[in-house]
């Protein structure tokens, strides 16, 4: 396996606020027994602590993380109980209950005649922090379905995820709040959503329709859900998906195999059914003739596995990772860790190893027609001095943006989701280009006059929008390289080298894998004229067929079969 790569949680240009947690936890004890209280009354006592535990005719218990602790040797009597639910809201058809403008959640468990037999006081907390962990995940603006064991902070980060679209992201975000347990007990909702809007749930089992009239009614950007768990929610969810709306969701399920069993979940992972297969297409597949295969696209195209608080395991192509796991394949998350150190290391996943049905390297044998012999890659110091690669341009130093009227969290998402070398710059003394909005550059004509004087470029967009913002600092990259061509190295995006021994790889993976076996034509990436006579070259040496096609920064071959 690779090795980690460590990455601060604090991107060197952008301050992240340190981690802070509260949970009001005097408010829960107020409700509880005396004894109770007493027993909780030291820190020690209350650090983890995770809930607490009242039943009729048995010694109330306080629970951690991985133990658990007899607070009184006296059991709860009726009185007691009596005595906490009169100090509590009334109970809803989910037999829970809340305290007002806080988090926490006391469940009730009644005996046949509907007297309350049990209580379950779950402490509620609002971490500020760990979204972190996947904030690269919020930037793509893909549906998002989180899934853990109970107790492992799925609603905690549901909630701080809420808040990081509403303030952060400026979406416009609704939490669908069945058992009030994400923006807390009563209409006001807890701050710890943010500017989120909340809908509450009258009954359990109205959760479906509530999510569609959320979008229906008040235009949202985003859905929050917590805990999607009927067949009808599962497909409101993919309504919701279909109409352009982003999906952040919890699920029952402990890892993305539990959904792939559950025929009442499965639609969120795009359905699974049963297919017969063909004596041809079966043997070709090395398989039985009925196989298992995703019905549909996933309602979800992003879906994390929370081991643990600080261990997530990330999908981020769950179409992929089901069809694998349909097939028997290996399935490799990518595994964030957060350390105490503050850094969030991240392992990739090893490359897929080659199918075993698959012929090895230069060696195609499709049906009918003769394995061909592999083209071997050319030395380019070997070729003549025209068909040369030109060489890898230096990597120039990030762009310092100075912003007049833009808004710095949109800037933000567009240089975090493209990975522009761009930096902001708080004075126009540090900067290298000034990016201004047409009406804020008329409200401060300092900024002109000092941008004149120190000869520093100024670029006016119409509106504060991502796509507006995007080409304008892609368009000052550019002016920066000083190259006109619009290339990948003039722009400085990272990770666009124009390598020959990559550009070749990456035609013989097309032709070997693609466009001899499957028959169909592929469409590769844009490279410059030199490297692209020598793929060209590379394709005749298969007997096959290859065009050019776009214009400028875009021109590609296509490779078709024969």
């Amino acid at each position: 396996m690779t090795s980690p790569r460590v990455v601060p949680l604090a991107a060197a240009s952008w301050p992240i606020s340190p981690q802070r947690i509260t949970d009001d936890l005097d408010r829960l004890l107020e409700v509880l027994p005396e004894r109770v209280c007493e027993a909780l009354a030291s820190p020690f006592s209350r650090d983890q602590l995770l809930e607490v535990v009242l039943d009729l005719g048995r010694a109330p218990e306080a629970r951690y993380p991985g133990r658990a602790l007899l607070l009184d040797q006296r059991p709860i009597e009726r009185s007691d109980l009596a005595a906490v639910v009169g100090r509590l809201g009334s109970f809803g058809g989910d037999n829970r209950a809340g305290i007002e403008r806080t988090l926490h959640r006391i469940s009730a468990i009644r005996n046949r005649g509907g007297e309350v037999v049990g209580l379950t006081c779950r402490v509620g907390r609002a971490v500020f922090g760990t979204v972190e962990m996947v904030r690269d995940l919020l930037d793509s603006g893909q549906s998002l379905l989180l899934m853990g064991r109970p107790g492992v902070g799925k609603t905690t980060a549901l909630r701080e995820i809420a808040r990081v679209l509403a303030d952060d992201l400026e979406r416009r975000v609704v939490v669908i709040d069945t058992s009030n347990e994400i923006a807390g007990d009563g209409d006001i909702p807890h701050p710890a959503i943010g500017r989120a809007r909340r809908m509450q749930v009258a009954r359990p089992e109205l959760q479906h329709q509530v999510m569609i009239e959320a979008v229906e009614n008040h235009m949202p950007e985003v859905i929050v859900i917590d805990e999607i768990g009927t067949e009808l929610e599962a497909q409101a969810a993919r309504t919701i998906a279909e109409r352009g709306v982003m999906l952040v969701a919890t699920a029952h399920g402990n890892e993305l195999a539990n959904l792939i069993k559950n025929p009442t979940l499965a639609d969120l992972i795009g359905g699974i059914q049963s297919v017969t297969l063909g004596d041809e297409e079966a043997r070709r597949r090395g398989c039985q003739k009925t196989v298992l295969e995703r019905c549909a696209d996933p309602t979800f195209p992003l879906a994390v596995e929370m081991h643990s608080r600080s261990r997530w395991l990330v999908h981020r192509d769950v179409a992929r990772t089901v069809d694998q796991q349909l097939r028997g394949q290996p399935v490799r998350p990518q595994v964030r860790e957060l350390g105490s150190d503050g850094l969030l290391r991240l392992n990739d996943p090893e490359p897929d190893p080659p199918s075993p049905r698959m012929p090895r390297r230069g060696l195609v044998a499709a049906a009918g027609r003769p394995a061909l012999a592999p083209v071997p890659l050319p030395d380019p110091e070997l070729l003549p001095p025209h068909r040369r690669p030109a060489a890898p341009a230096p990597v120039a130093p990030p762009l310092r943006l100075y912003c007049c009227g833009v808004s710095p969290q949109l800037l933000e998402q567009v240089v975090r989701s493209r990975q522009l070398p761009v930096q902001r710059a708080s004075q126009l003394e540090e900067a290298d280009a000034v990016l201004s909005l047409r009406q804020q550059l008329g409200r401060e004509p300092q900024v002109r006059s000092q941008a004149l004087e120190r000869h520093v470029p100024i670029l006016v967009i119409k509106a504060d929008t991502l796509p507006q913002i995007q080409r304008g600092v892609e368009r000052l990259l550019r002016r920066r390289a000083g190259d006109g061509d619009g290339s990948a190295a003039a722009m400085g995006l990272a990770g666009a080298p124009d390598d020959a021994h990559g550009a070749m790889e990456e035609c013989r993976l097309a032709v070997e894998q693609v466009v001899l076996p499957q028959g169909r034509p592929v469409e590769l990436l844009p490279r410059s004229a030199p490297v692209r006579r020598i793929q060209a070259d590379q394709v005749n040496g298969y007997g096959l067929r290859c065009a050019e096609f776009g214009s400028g920064e875009l021109q590609r071959l296509r490779v078709f079969p024969p």
